[in-house]
């Protein structure tokens, strides 16, 4: 089974259930497996031993209103294939970006 990890993880899915299966202090688990007792906390409280996505849940900027009405109104060029609301993908990449 190939593991895809994130490029610090410090621990494993095997270690990541052995810190939730067992009873004894953050301190000698750290130590055990040579991470943090912080990163021992942080699994313990975890219903997974798999990572969660760093992928922002919401976009960090906002699209201006007038780009937005440019994008949904109506448009008289080229309303045919390849359109989106009416504008060309290639004119809706432009505004975008």
């Amino acid at each position: 089974m190939l593991i895809h990890l994130h490029s610090h993880a410090t621990t494993t899915p095997k270690v990541r259930a052995a810190i939730q299966a067992s009873d004894e202090p953050a301190s000698v688990l750290a130590e055990r497996f040579g991470t943090t007792e912080q990163t021992v906390y942080k699994w313990r409280h975890r219903d997974s031993v798999h990572d969660r996505s760093h992928t922002p849940h919401e976009l960090q900027i906002e699209t201006e209103e007038e780009t937005i009405q440019w994008i949904v109104s109506p448009s008289r060029a080229d309303p045919g294939a390849g359109s989106c609301c009416g504008r060309s993908a290639h004119d809706v990449a432009c505004v975008a970006r």
